[in-house]
């Protein structure tokens, strides 16, 4: 489903035209009966296409929904969740309500970026309210037309994957401007960026279960990471990022027949071995696969999309 926004003839132009408001900033914490807290922190985008066209041609704000109204709907509709909820349910709530509570507004698309806090343990015991901040960001889409036709995407962002061995790079383009070695022997490193569409193509299709799309969103994560690193003893040979890349995407399709559509996207960060010598020291620091220059300047950029015929890109 496109949200395109609609285009109106306007004194002999084309104009489209959407408004929102974002990096609204919330926090919400739930305080269960046995002492335990949950918390979330999310980053809300709005963005909503409406029938406003007289604001920016006659001078007329009559049909305009504020942005200030729009933050302060994202701390409303927080404060009236009074039982956990995940963060793609909390932008289809926010998305339905601008849909549904304005007539000028025909498609609302809510974006959330999540920060993992995530529960500490202390003498083995899991703290009743404290949380340490974790590495990557859970990450979502929505998009909800008035008619009730829904687009859900979810993601992750910085999810730092290395392994030091079973990685390598072979028989690829060679010419004058070549100087790279071949190698069945390296380090592979990355930042996964990843998002995948879910197939719900309307609001009444959503999963009634509670906290569906945070286990979805952990199982996700769970084939993605096993897919990179292979079994835990002996791992999985890597012969490129772009083969890792592929066989990632590939295993999330075929776990999950809900998802239509995967996303990503892998920085080659690398790990440059270290000789360094002398003409009197020929080894002051022999390479041996041992010692690394780190350095993500310049890095490598391998991304794709991976969907099932059935879906519309």
């Amino acid at each position: 489903m496109a949200a395109d926004d609609a285009v109106v003839a306007v004194n002999g132009f084309n104009f489209q035209q959407r408004h929102g408001k974002e990096r609204v900033r919330v926090a919400r914490v739930w305080r269960n009966r046995d002492g335990r807290h949950f918390i979330v922190e999310w980053s809300v985008g709005i963005s909503i296409l409406s029938d406003c066209v007289s604001a920016y041609v006659r001078d007329d704000n009559s049909d305009i929904v504020a942005t200030d109204t729009m933050k302060n709907t994202v701390y409303a509709k927080a404060k009236e969740c009074s039982e956990q909820i995940s963060v793609e349910d909390f932008a289809i709530l926010l998305a339905k309500h601008f849909t549904s509570y304005y007539k000028q507004v025909t498609t609302a698309i809510v974006k959330i970026v999540e920060k993992s806090w995530e529960r500490v343990s202390v003498n083995g015991q899991p703290h009743n309210h404290g949380f340490k901040l974790g590495s990557e960001k859970h990450t979502t889409e929505v998009i909800v037309k008035k008619s009730g036709a829904l687009q859900v995407t979810s993601g992750i962002e910085g999810l730092s994957l290395l392994k030091t061995t079973q990685s390598g790079f072979e028989r690829f383009i060679r010419d004058n401007y070549t100087v790279l070695p071949e190698t069945r022997e390296r380090i592979l490193a990355t930042e996964v960026s990843a998002s995948w569409r879910y197939s719900f193509e309307a609001l009444y299709s959503i999963p009634k279960k509670q906290f569906y799309f945070t286990e979805t969103y952990l199982d996700v994560k769970k084939v993605l990471v096993d897919t990179f690193f292979g079994p835990p003893k002996e791992g999985v040979y890597s012969p490129s990022v772009q083969y890792t890349l592929y066989d990632m995407a590939k295993s999330v399709l075929s776990r999950f027949p809900v998802i239509s559509l995967v996303k990503l996207k892998m920085p080659n960060l690398h790990f440059l071995p270290v000789n360094i010598s002398t003409k009197d020291n020929r080894s002051i620091v022999k390479f041996e696969d041992d010692v690394y220059l780190p350095t993500d300047e310049p890095h490598g950029s391998i991304e794709a999309c991976l969907s099932r015929f059935s879906s519309k890109l």
